[in-house]
């Protein structure tokens, strides 16, 4: 079962989620996980003035996703911050560029999940999540994201991210909360969960 988990970070908060879902998809067997970015479409000299560039080396060295690669996997985990309650614009280019993609039927049945990231703790994580499976509907994806059985969502003991939508952190306004051990411990939930739907429906 192979599993790709392509996302846009901007400072970081994303990538380390990413690499949660992928330690998750691990733990199923025979599993396989692929890191992609999307393409980035904010000019430099954008990036610097909001001080991403230094974040981004960290995670620079993953590749950036093709349309073309999407339909070679068995699973397909979309992560992506807000933007005033939606996905973020260099994901929604990427997901406007597989129209031949929905054309041809390349995607469907696969299993699909997605998970976010917002500044504040009600900065519209879970309308990202809902608003991007719409998307993965029009392709005849099939939706899994965080089932109740993570408890860690039950949570008031601390501010966490995390629903049943999909998993989630809150980054703080000036992005100095890097992910919780619970928000990563949901990321990886979701990883095993998604993998192990992947893997019975690819048999």
């Amino acid at each position: 079962m192979h599993a790709l988990i392509v996302y846009y970070s901007m400072y970081g908060h994303i990538h380390r989620m990413a690499e949660a879902v992928a330690e998750g998809v691990k733990a199923v067997k025979g599993a396989e996980a692929t890191l992609r970015r999307v393409p980035e479409t904010l000019p430099k000299a954008v990036l610097e003035k909001m001080e991403a560039l230094e974040a981004q080396k960290g995670f620079a060295h993953v590749p950036v996703c093709a349309v073309d690669e999407l339909p070679a996997y068995d699973a397909i985990f979309f992560g992506t911050p807000t933007r005033f309650g939606n996905m973020c614009g260099q994901l929604r280019q990427f997901l406007d560029a597989t129209g031949r993609l929905w054309f041809t039927g390349a995607l469907v049945g696969k299993v699909g999940s997605v998970f976010t990231c917002s500044a504040t703790q009600h900065g519209g994580q879970e309308s990202t999540i809902l608003s991007t499976h719409i998307t993965l509907l029009h392709h005849g994806m099939v939706i899994a994201g965080l089932p109740y059985t993570f408890q860690g969502q039950m949570r008031i003991d601390e501010i966490t991210g995390g629903s049943p939508y999909g998993a989630s952190t809150i980054a703080g306004t000036d992005g100095e909360r890097p992910p919780s051990e619970n928000e990563l411990a949901a990321a990886r939930f979701q990883g095993k969960h998604v993998a192990a739907i992947a893997a019975r429906l690819a048999k």
